[in-house]
């Protein structure tokens, strides 16, 4: 009798159940597997998909936009390559493949984990930091460069550097810029430079090569020496398409050793071109104010002042007489009316005067402390009292009623 199965699944039920049995096994999360690209397509989505195979099986592999804007190289069919990632299911397909995050070219892929073990030890050191890079001068006196003296790089950088820009001094400071002494003495002609204060610009590089060739510039010592430069230096190491770790660190990277002198150097022809331009713009503004000043000449040239200073003076001194006339007459009518005002004061004070009540027969009484009695309700029998008349006074005393 046939055995009956333990559970009934669904395709997409199986074949998740099988991805998550993938998933736990730890040795397929982080792999590298060896083999030659085949089947290869790049999507417009910037996903990469294609197969690795050796002589007796293949693997789909896939690298996701993401992952493939960290790729040095373009990948190609028959391309023998080193692909790093995780192996898993596609529950879609029922297929596992592997999800590359990193996909080295298989002969050189001992430089190329060096160089991304160097790129990321110093990036965690600070040795890319924006904050740290140094802004180039605009009009440099001296530019030293560090490269080799028998290669076209040189020729190229001082054409370019002797056409844009001939008032600029270069200094060669000569190095090798490949084998294994090359990386000392590049660090050591930069830290030269920074010791003698030789410039106040330095370009490091050389021409194009393999990364064989250009490794001195990925070299640790290079890039620390790059890092403590007090000089801006711009990195100007092979083509376009190669990144060493001096241009991580430099101030400034250029594309090819040509496209550093264009960068560290102002063009002649520019410059004639902005100072023949600031030229018109002075003479038109000195040409304004010639005019208006021209204009305020003429203006002064007409005064009646500066033509007959004496009319002005005489015309001033008038104005000064007929001040002088109706300030006098309004201090004359201030005294008229104040006088008036005071005989009118006076004649009514006088009005009050009690002299004028003594006069016309009448006296005042005030008691022993001086204070006028004005009622008898003031007085008691036997009080003392002074009558006061206009020609002098008596003493008096009350009686009894």
């Amino acid at each position: 009798m046939m055995n009956q199965p333990a559970s009934i699944y669904s395709v997409t039920q199986l074949n998740s159940l099988i991805k998550a049995a993938f998933d736990h096994v730890p040795a397929l999360q982080n792999v590298c597997v060896r083999g030659e690209i085949s089947n290869y397509k790049l999507y417009p989505s910037g996903h990469h998909y294609f197969s690795l195979k050796d002589a007796d099986s293949t693997l789909k592999c896939v690298l996701f936009k993401g992952n493939a804007l960290a790729l040095r190289f373009r990948p190609e069919n028959g391309l023998s390559v080193l692909a790093i990632g995780r192996v898993t299911v596609y529950p879609r397909d029922g297929a596992y493949q592997l999800y590359c995050t990193r996909l080295i070219p298989d002969g050189a892929g001992d430089l190329q984990l060096a160089f991304e073990q160097c790129k990321q030890r110093l990036a965690e050191r600070g040795l890319f930091s924006e904050s740290h890079k140094l802004p180039l001068p605009h009009f440099p006196h001296r530019i030293g460069i560090v490269t080799s003296p028998a290669g076209a790089a040189i020729h190229d950088m001082l054409r370019i550097l002797g056409k844009r820009y001939p008032l600029c001094k270069v200094i060669l400071l000569p190095v090798r810029v490949q084998g294994e002494a090359a990386a000392g003495e590049i660090a050591r002609a930069i830290a030269y430079a920074n010791q003698t204060n030789l410039c106040d610009l330095l370009i490091v590089g050389r021409g194009g090569g393999s990364i064989e060739d250009l490794w001195a510039f990925n070299e640790e010592v290079v890039a620390q020496a790059i890092y403590e430069s007090k000089i801006p230096v711009i990195s100007a190491v092979g083509h376009e398409p190669d990144v060493t770790i001096s241009d991580y660190v430099a101030d400034l990277r250029a594309a090819t050793p040509s496209n550093a002198a264009e960068l560290a150097v102002p063009d002649q022809t520019e410059l004639q071109a902005r100072l023949l331009a600031l030229e018109k713009e002075m003479a038109a503004a000195l040409h304004r104010q010639t005019s208006l000043a021209r204009a305020r000449l003429t203006a002064l040239n007409a005064s009646s002042a500066l033509r007959d200073p004496m009319s002005m003076i005489l015309e001033r001194r008038q104005s000064l007489d007929r001040m002088e006339e109706r300030l006098c007459a309004a201090l004359s009518a201030a005294v008229t009316a104040d006088r008036q005002r005071l005989t009118h004061l006076a004649a009514s004070l006088d009005a009050m005067s009690p002299l004028k009540v003594l006069a016309r027969g009448y006296a005042t009484v005030s008691d022993a402390s001086g204070s006028l009695v004005t009622r008898a309700s003031q007085t008691r029998p036997g009080m003392g009292l002074t009558i006061t008349f206009r020609d002098g006074t008596v003493s008096a005393k009350t009686v009894n009623e």
